[in-house]
């Protein structure tokens, strides 16, 4: 009898130890607060890792690091590269230094409404982006574009931004991204480089005058505090970009490959629920709105300043990154024109 219970238990624990072999751990690193209420990454990355984790029946464990627990969000794009961890939710700036061609996203005053983003990054132009990225980078997957929360606004504690005139003189901070300062040049101001860790404390003693980045960022970044005026500029729509290793993937199976793409099409889906969410709640315009002096610009203001961006951006992308990119960027140009047409049930 004793026998029996012996082998019964050494079958089980053998069964275990099969069962454990067979897990995977994917570690999922960002740059935001682990909070899926409160911003869009951590949405993207929370309903990725409940569906991963129920579908997969356990087989694949997330682990998350948030807050960049584990480095820089430039460095967690490394470390999917070298297989240190398997997943993360980029910046463009981030991605900026390994894939150079992201740059052409920041064609400035490009789209007229959110709905128009969706369209192009969920359609062939942001199918030939994963491609290109995978082709240039070959040692990632890329799982889709989540929202970052939507177009950027530019804040300032020196005065009222109103038309182009109002730039002059204003110091603002850009990501570490050539084309981002060639914008903000065009436009008058003055571009200030500055890592995302040092932005609230400049902009607390004056060494910067403003920044730009989408209405929930400036929100939960509590830049309220430390800024007077906001302009609804929507002159730039920057995605984050879902990469994955592509050794990771290239060890699941078909099944678990199916399950990780429809979870990542649901982060999506969830970052761009809760940035419209909050630019509506009082996390976002409305609640700004106590804090700092709002101006939105009319269409024929906007229609001025992308004369004066969109020349020398383009001009940046031939000088800078060549035929490539050029080419990347006329499909862009060419489906942001037809998404902006196109309207909602129109």
């Amino acid at each position: 009898m004793r026998r029996k219970i012996a082998y019964a238990l050494a079958g089980a624990l053998a069964m275990t130890t099969a069962a454990t072999a067979q897990e995977q751990v994917l570690k999922l690193a960002h740059d935001n607060a682990p909070d899926p209420f409160d911003n869009p990454g951590h949405a993207c990355a929370q309903v990725f890792a409940s569906i991963v984790q129920s579908d997969t029946n356990g087989a694949i464990e997330i682990e998350m690091y948030p807050n960049d627990q584990l480095g820089s969000n430039s460095e967690q794009v490394q470390m999917v590269r070298d297989g240190v961890i398997q997943a993360t939710i980029a910046s463009t700036g981030a991605l900026a230094s390994y894939y150079p061609k992201i740059d052409v996203l920041n064609l400035p005053f490009a789209f007229t409404d959110n709905a128009a983003t969706y369209e192009v990054f969920d359609g062939p132009f942001g199918q030939a982006l994963k491609q290109d990225i995978e082709k240039d980078l070959g040692d990632v997957v890329v799982l889709g574009f989540p929202d970052t929360g939507g177009f950027f606004a530019v804040t300032n504690s020196k005065g009222a931004i109103e038309d182009l005139a109002d730039f002059e003189g204003i110091r603002l901070r850009t990501m570490t991204v050539p084309s981002h300062q060639v914008i903000i040049n065009a436009l008058g101001a003055q571009a200030y480089p500055l890592a995302w860790g040092e932005v609230y404390s400049a902009l607390q003693t004056g060494v910067i005058d403003g920044q730009m980045n989408p209405v929930p960022i400036i929100s939960f970044s509590d830049f309220g505090e430390v800024q007077d005026y906001m302009t609804l500029t929507n002159h730039l729509f920057s995605p984050y970009i879902f990469l994955l290793s592509k050794a990771f993937w290239d060890g699941l199976d078909e099944r678990q490959q199916e399950i990780l793409r429809y979870a990542a099409q649901s982060c999506v889906v969830a970052s761009r629920g809760l940035s419209r969410i909050i630019e509506a709640s009082d996390r976002g315009v409305a609640g700004l709105g106590d804090a700092m002096e709002i101006t939105a610009l009319t269409p024929e203001q906007r229609d001025q300043m992308r004369e004066v961006t969109q020349p020398p951006f383009e001009e940046h992308i031939q000088k800078e990154l060549g035929e490539d990119a050029l080419g990347l960027l006329t499909q862009f140009k060419k489906e942001v024109a037809e998404a902006n047409e196109s309207g909602y049930l129109r």
